[in-house]
């Protein structure tokens, strides 16, 4: 079966090396970002460079999106030349983002209802390093047949896909993902931090649990990191605190209690204060060291 034209629009950490894997696959990829010097590697291997999302649309049957918020992924749909002015009946676009769920429901009906196309709402889990070995975990919403359409796709740098309800869950199902990261994250300090203070050597705390209820992947990536240190960012420690906001926002709304996810959302809040919003996840150590 012949492969889909695809456009890609937003060219950061994480879509870069998806596209990348893309155009591996034999796909087709029209890409488009605000920074044209994020294109350079795409361009060397076979992207089409757009000078909006309107043209990288009009030119793909299926479009992804991976920017940084709602507001981007607001602008690159419905802003000035975007994706909506595209004529999309019988188009689908893929929010790779990390956005407020019920923005994605506003979002796929406006679509829907301007343009033609479907909204499948996918956030992703698995970081730079997941994207780049083909890796990643997918939390879809939206229509099964367009869920359908655009696994093959996404089989490209994933290996488990889940539809999870219509626009919408996706979003809600990341938010559960960062709760439990963002959690995870700050317990994984304090139990660095005990063993360090207590004289046990931290860095072997993984091969210590491995195989026990206390082993995590989240704990074999950021222990080493806290212990050790390190010389670039998994993802920013900022990243986490959007969702941790978001995630506070939805427990209001829904009525459901979130105490544990609200002391994260105040620890990565007093990680920002300290300018080290930036960085990874692992700095959240210093507060325990007042570094």
């Amino acid at each position: 079966m012949e492969k889909p034209t695809l456009a890609f629009l937003g060219l950061g950490r994480m879509g870069v090396p998806m596209t990348l894997r893309l155009l591996a696959a034999g796909y087709r990829v029209h890409a488009w970002n605000r920074n044209r010097a994020r294109l350079a590697p795409l361009r060397e291997k076979g992207a089409i460079e757009a000078a909006t999302p309107r043209e990288a649309a009009r030119a793909a049957e299926i479009t992804l999106v991976c920017v940084t918020d709602t507001k981007a992924v607001e602008d690159v749909a419905f802003g000035a030349d975007g994706v909506a002015e595209v004529e999309g009946r019988g188009k689908i676009l893929v929010d790779h983002s990390s956005i407020r769920p019920d923005a994605t429901r506003t979002f796929a009906e406006r679509l829907a209802s301007r343009s033609g196309m479907q909204w499948v709402d996918a956030p992703v889990s698995g970081g730079v390093g997941g994207a780049q070995a083909g890796q990643l975990t997918i939390m879809c919403g939206g229509h099964p047949e367009a869920i359908d359409r655009v696994r093959p796709v996404f089989g490209a740098y994933a290996t488990n896909i889940t539809r999870m309800g219509p626009a919408g869950a996706g979003q809600i199902t990341k938010l559960c993902n960062q709760i439990i990261v963002g959690c995870t994250t700050a317990v994984i300090a304090e139990a660095v931090t005990l063993a360090q203070n207590s004289g046990v050597d931290a860095g072997l705390l993984p091969q210590a649990l491995a195989g026990g209820y206390a082993d995590s992947k989240p704990l074999r990536i950021w222990a080493p990191r806290m212990v050790n240190g390190y010389d670039n960012g998994l993802v920013a420690a900022n990243t986490l605190l959007k969702d941790l906001d978001t995630i506070a926002e939805v427990a209001r709304d829904t009525g459901t209690p979130a105490p544990m996810a609200a002391m994260a959302r105040e620890l990565f809040r007093m990680l920002d204060a300290r300018g080290k919003g930036a960085e990874d996840p692992a700095a959240l150590v210093t507060l325990y060291r007042g570094g």
